[in-house]
């Protein structure tokens, strides 16, 4: 098998609009093209990237309703200007968890979206 990279996560949830505006207004994700599927969602573009596919529950093509996705802890961006974005998370009212790694040097910053999933942001820094 060979791998290039990550495509896309699906949150799957009970409020599809809230769920568009936290990652557009939160990460500022951009609502881009999705196919005409039987269900309604969102696709959020990162450039030219759909990376976030929201979904109503029970309605992802992938898993699906039961528990064929088994566990899943968090997903992350790698991301740049560690104070502006934390400043920004701070004005918006989003509570985070920071930590800041030796090596390799890397800040992060954890915060879960409204519908619990966990979001890390990477803030690679020089050494």
């Amino acid at each position: 098998m060979s791998l290039d990279a990550l495509h896309h996560v699906t949150v799957q949830t009970e409020d599809l609009e809230a769920t568009r505006d936290f990652y557009r207004n939160i990460l500022g994700l951009e609502v881009g093209p999705r196919p005409n599927l039987s269900f309604p969602g969102y696709w959020m573009y990162l450039g030219a990237q759909p990376v976030v596919h929201i979904v109503p529950r029970g309605n992802a093509i992938g898993g699906g309703a039961g528990n064929d996705t088994g566990s899943f802890d968090h997903f992350a961006f790698l991301a740049r200007d560690f104070a502006r974005v934390k400043a920004g998370l701070d004005a918006k009212g989003i509570r985070y968890r920071e930590n800041h790694i030796e090596t390799p040097p890397i800040d992060q910053l954890f915060f879960p979206d409204n519908n619990n999933v966990m979001i890390e942001l990477n803030f690679p820094r020089s050494s």
